[in-house]
């Protein structure tokens, strides 16, 4: 076994604990890789506090994972020693589904593996990028473009895929009017990547007091949404929302939005459940949806889309021994647009 330093919660509330974790020997097509930052992600918070079902503790979250390669088993091919890499937020799946095969590993029907909280193939609980080394198969790594700093990568592995997927896959670009709805971590990338990809952004905020951000980044308009007058000016205005927060709204209110055959896509992922009138979605046949992250495939070309069009998200490089003030922040909604731990300073 190699050992690994890291910071785990041992119960809901916390707090953080310096720790170490046992990572298993390498099979032949893993890697061994030294973890150099983390991104905090909010689903860390959920899942760290029990909000998105029972959780074994200790817990080691984290997966915006990027690093340098540093081992390699006897039988892999695509990377090598020195290489610089990332890991998302899974690091498994079956490979033998038709969504598998398909590219599509974050949709598997035996359910992929979580790069924490999970069961892994060997029977071990998986425990994540908090942590000074992580081995995983290298099916599931991706290349991290040398013009992208390993600390502005990280959270492209979480917050770059799981915007990017959606904008993707329902056709963000010239011609398309995109609303972003909340600009922190996820939302800030959703209008950049939008922009980039040649849509009109609108970014659908509680107030106005990250506008000057949202249009320096990338955003046509802002609005805010604790406005009334926000939902009566952009009625049936939108091909696609793109729903960022992690928090319950009113989803109807935001389907009065979209245009004839609109989509409101939702990222976020709220721990108690939304209500939807349908009355919206059938008058202008609009349409209710959900994504995750992508797939292997999909998060490297999100890699490299990025690296070709300098997109990088806004990130807080923090120390180990800040997580717990930077986990409150988080919740605050007091953060620019993503914190990122050092893992040097673990």
């Amino acid at each position: 076994m190699i050992i690994a330093n890291a910071r785990a919660v041992f119960s809901p509330e916390g707090p953080f604990k310096l720790t170490t974790i046992e990572r298993r020997d390498l099979e032949p097509h893993d890697v061994l890789i030294e973890i150099k930052y983390a991104g905090i992600c909010h689903s860390d918070i959920h899942t760290a506090r029990g909000e998105w079902g029972p959780v074994n503790y200790p817990l080691v979250p984290g997966h915006e994972i990027a690093g340098i390669v540093i081992q390699v088993g006897s039988e892999v091919t695509k990377y090598a020693v020195g290489d610089r890499v990332g890991v998302g937020c899974m690091v498994d799946s079956c490979r033998e589904c038709e969504h598998c095969r398909k590219g599509d590993e974050q949709y598997c029907l035996s359910g992929n593996t979580g790069t924490y909280a999970a069961i892994d193939r060997y029977g071990q609980y998986t425990q994540g990028g908090y942590s000074t080394h992580i081995v995983v198969t290298e099916d599931f790594v991706v290349r991290i473009p040398d013009s992208l700093g390993l600390d502005v990568a990280a959270p492209l592995l979480c917050a770059g895929i799981t915007t990017y997927s959606p904008l993707r896959h329902w056709g963000a670009g010239p011609g398309k009017k995109v609303a972003v709805v909340g600009f922190g971590g996820l939302g800030h990338m959703a209008v950049k990547l939008a922009h980039a990809m040649g849509a009109e952004v609108t970014v659908l905020s509680q107030s106005l007091k990250k506008k000057v951000d949202g249009l320096r980044l990338g955003a046509d308009q802002y609005y805010a949404t604790n406005d009334p007058e926000t939902f009566k000016t952009l009625a049936g205005s939108f091909d696609l929302i793109v729903n960022t927060v992690s928090a319950k709204i009113d989803i109807s209110a935001y389907l009065s939005l979209l245009a004839l055959d609109g989509t409101l896509v939702n990222v976020g992922a709220p721990a108690e459940p939304m209500e939807v009138n349908v009355f919206p979605l059938i008058l202008q046949r609009r349409s209710f949806a959900g994504s995750m992250i992508g797939g292997i495939r999909e998060t490297q070309e999100m890699l490299d889309f990025c690296a070709e069009h300098h997109i990088a998200p806004e990130i807080e490089v923090i120390a180990a021994k800040q997580i717990d003030e930077a986990w409150a922040r988080v919740l605050a909604s007091d953060v620019r647009y993503r914190f990122v731990i050092d893992i040097n300073t673990m």
